[in-house]
Parts: structure tokens; C-alpha cells; sequence
């Protein structure tokens, strides 16, 4: 699944984790340090920029130019490590190129933060006095132009980046179908071959990809909009109930957050082996349909009852077990679309805060939450891939004659008492 695309996978993990590490490290101590003596500002929360002019700010321009120094150095160094690999220009570079621009769709979305701000207090402005002209028609005009001015900015990337992504994924699939392939001859009696070769290999380049880019994303978010929660904290001095705590909107995002990961793990953890065990069924059901299409002794109507019986059997035992975990996921995410404004009703009643500040407040409170969701905006995601990794495991372990994990070994065994 990754042998055949990336070089030397779990290294190659280790090392960009060491030099994750390192860039970390080296930016929070003596970034600053760097930044002054090339006459630069590291912050770019202490000199915000509404509009296009964001992306030119010193700040922003030192990072890019701190983020690249280090991403190029890592591709580099596994460029010439990598040796004579086939596949190493896309698998390297390519995913040099989705990191970027992960970190650049999150930079652009900042943008957007600070342009809420004065802009929705200029429509509070211009609505505050019935009949009395406060703001000018330009004024909103050109308030409306940045947005955009920074949406043109993200379309031409994202138009860029979607072209890139769909040949970066077909790829990754045909480095593993070629993988695969390669052993034909000594799998293709091998129950759903066939399928695993042309469709499970696709669908885990995708969702791997898909997942990956999102925790890619999840984590430059928490990097970029964390120093500026925590300026925005200024601004909201207490929480509901708890009353004043140090940064309460930081520690208010971590909370709300880590109870949402803890819930969805615990309402959906009997879900990964159900979809593993449907793709079971489900390949049994196909196969003995095939089977059917050249031999008329195959297919007859008490075995494929049999075998739909199990098809049957487990579907409504997920549809079980995704009811109540859906309960719960949507509870949580409906009341997650209004938790930024309940925790600032302290804030709010007071009358403290602006409906600009009122705004950047929300936006930058869900996106730091929205990153520390991970695990529950992508659990259902994380349950296919599992399923699709569970399968293409097994896959190769029989291609390489060693033993099945344990779930293929019960399931088999539970298949043979049913006489599937």
C-alpha cells in the first residue's frame, strides 16, 4: 500500500516527523531572533493586513521563506536517498507541493478572519442610525471587492491544486496496481482479487490522500490560528459558570474539542468491523453471482439466499450501531455551530466586544476547534479507510503466504460453520 509509492515508508515517516520537530523548534526559540536580523517580523498577529496586501506582509514573507527552506531541504534529502525509486518525484515532491499548499488554503482563510472584522463593523455602522447616512455605498462596495480580491486568490489555487491532486492520486493507485500486478500469477485465486486490485486500491490512494490532507490542514490551522485566539482571548474575559481563566477562548476550544474526539471514539467504536465484515459479505454475495453467470450449478436460489441472508444480517446490524453514533455526532456538531456565541455571553451582554470582534472571534474559535475535531469530522471517513486497510492487509499477506490478522481468521472460521 506504501512500499510501492513511497520510499521506504515507515523511515520516511520518522525523518519528516524529526523534521517537523526540528522546524518547530527552531521557529519558537530563535525565529525571532532570525526574523530581526534579516529585518523582518516574525508575528504576523501583531501587524494584521486586511486584503491582498496580507500575503506581503514582512511576517507572512519570512515564513513562507522558513516553511520552504525546510520542506525543500526535507525533499531534497530524500530525493537523493530515495535512490533510483520509481515513483519518488511524485511521492516526494508532489507531497511537498499538497503540504504547501495545505498551509497556504489555511493562510487564506486567516486572511479572511481579519477582513471580518472591519468589515462587519462597518455594516454595523452603516445600520445603526435608521435614515442617517453613515457609510457611503463605495465604502461597503469596496469592503465586499477585498473578499473578492482573496477568494480570486484561493480559486486560482484551488482550480491549481484539484488538477494536481487527481493526477498525484492515480499515480499513488497505479504504483500500487503495478505492485500488485506484478504477483498476479500467485493471487489471483485469491477470493476478490480482482476487486482489490482495481477497487480498493483506488479508493485507499483517495481516502488516504483525503485524510491526510485534512490532518495536513488540522495542523497548520492549530499553528496559524492559535497565536490569534490567543490574542482575541484579550477581548473575552471570563466563561459561563467557570468565570475568568487564563486565554478562556484557547481553553475553551481544547475542552469542547477533546469531549467531542472522546465521544465519537467511544459511539463508534464497534464500526470499523462491521464495514470490514460487510466488504466480506458483500464480495462472498458478488462472487457466488459471477461464479452464477458461467455455471448454471453455481448461484442456485437456497445458496444466494444463504449468502444474502448474511448480507442482511450484517447491514442491520450497522444501521444499528450508525443510529445511535449518529445521535450523538449530530448533536454534537449542531451544538458545536453555536458554542463560539454561548461561550461569549458574558462577553456579549457587557457589551464588550464589537460585531466585528464578535465575528473574528467565531471564525478563528472554529477553526481551532474544527482542527482539534479531527478525529470527529473524519471518523466516518477513518472507518472506510480502515475497512479498506483491514482488506488490502489481508490482500497481501496471502500474497505473501504469512498468516491472516486475527478479525480475517475469525471471520473465515465463523464462515466456514455457516458454510458460506
Amino acid at each position: 500500500m506504501f512500499h510501492s509509492f513511497y520510499p521506504k515508508p515507515k523511515l520516511l515517516l520518522l525523518t519528516m516527523i524529526f523534521w517537523l520537530a526540528v522546524s518547530l523548534f527552531v521557529w519558537f526559540t530563535v525565529g525571532s531572533s532570525i526574523a530581526n536580523v534579516l529585518g523582518m517580523s516574525a508575528s504576523a498577529v501583531a501587524q494584521p493586513v486586511v486584503g491582498i496586501g496580507y500575503f506581503f506582509t514582512s511576517a507572512n514573507l519570512f515564513f513562507y521563506c522558513y516553511f520552504l527552506f525546510f520542506l525543500i531541504s526535507f525533499c531534497l534529502f530524500w530525493h537523493f536517498y530515495a535512490g533510483d525509486h520509481p515513483w519518488k518525484l511524485w511521492s516526494i515532491w508532489g507531497s511537498g507541493f499538497v503540504v504547501f499548499f495545505s498551509y497556504f488554503s489555511v493562510d487564506i482563510s486567516v486572511a479572511i478572519t481579519y477582513w471580518r472584522g472591519p468589515h462587519y463593523d462597518l455594516l454595523v455602522k452603516a445600520v445603526s442610525k435608521p435614515n442617517v447616512m453613515q457609510v457611503t455605498q463605495w465604502e461597503i462596495y469596496s469592503s465586499a471587492l477585498i473578499f473578492f480580491e482573496l477568494a480570486s486568490v484561493y480559486i486560482i489555487f484551488a482550480v491549481f491544486y484539484a488538477f494536481f491532486i487527481s493526477h498525484y492520486l492515480f499515480r499513488w493507485r497505479n504504483a500500487m496496481t503495478d505492485f500488485y500486478y506484478s504477483y498476479w500469477e500467485r493471487v489471483r485465486t485469491i477470493e476478490g482479487a480482482s476487486q482489490r486490485i482495481q477497487e480498493d486500491a483506488n479508493r485507499f490512494a483517495t481516502t488516504m490522500e483525503d485524510l491526510g490532507t485534512s490532518a495536513i490542514q488540522s495542523f497548520m490551522t492549530l499553528i496559524v490560528y492559535l497565536p490569534l485566539l490567543t490574542v482575541l482571548s484579550a477581548k473575552v474575559k471570563e466563561l459561563p459558570i467557570i468565570g475568568e481563566v487564563p486565554y478562556p477562548l484557547v481553553v475553551a476550544a481544547i475542552f469542547w474539542s477533546v469531549f467531542g474526539t472522546l465521544l465519537m471514539i467511544v459511539a463508534g467504536i464497534k464500526l470499523p468491523g462491521l464495514e470490514f465484515q460487510k466488504q466480506r459479505v458483500e464480495a462472498a454475495f458478488r462472487k457466488e453471482l459471477v461464479y452464477g453467470e458461467d455455471d448454471p450449478a453455481r448461484a442456485q436460489p437456497a445458496t444466494i439466499k444463504e449468502f444474502f441472508g448474511n448480507v442482511r444480517k450484517n447491514s442491520f446490524r450497522m444501521y444499528w450501531h450508525y443510529m445511535y453514533f449518529n445521535f450523538f455526532r449530530f448533536l454534537y456538531l449542531q451544538t458545536d455551530s453555536i458554542f463560539p456565541t454561548l461561550i461569549m455571553v458574558p462577553s456579549l451582554s457587557a457589551a464588550v466586544i464589537s460585531f466585528g470582534a464578535f465575528q473574528q472571534i467565531r471564525d478563528a474559535f472554529q477553526n481551532v476547534t474544527n482542527s482539534f475535531q479531527y478525529l470527529v469530522n473524519s471518523w466516518p471517513t477513518m472507518i472506510e479507510l480502515i475497512s479498506i486497510y483491514k482488506r488490502l492487509q489481508a490482500f497481501e499477506r496471502t500474497m505473501n503466504d504469512e498468516p491472516l490478522p486475527a478479525m480475517d481468521r475469525e471471520f473465515i472460521e465463523a464462515g466456514e460453520q455457516e458454510q458460506f
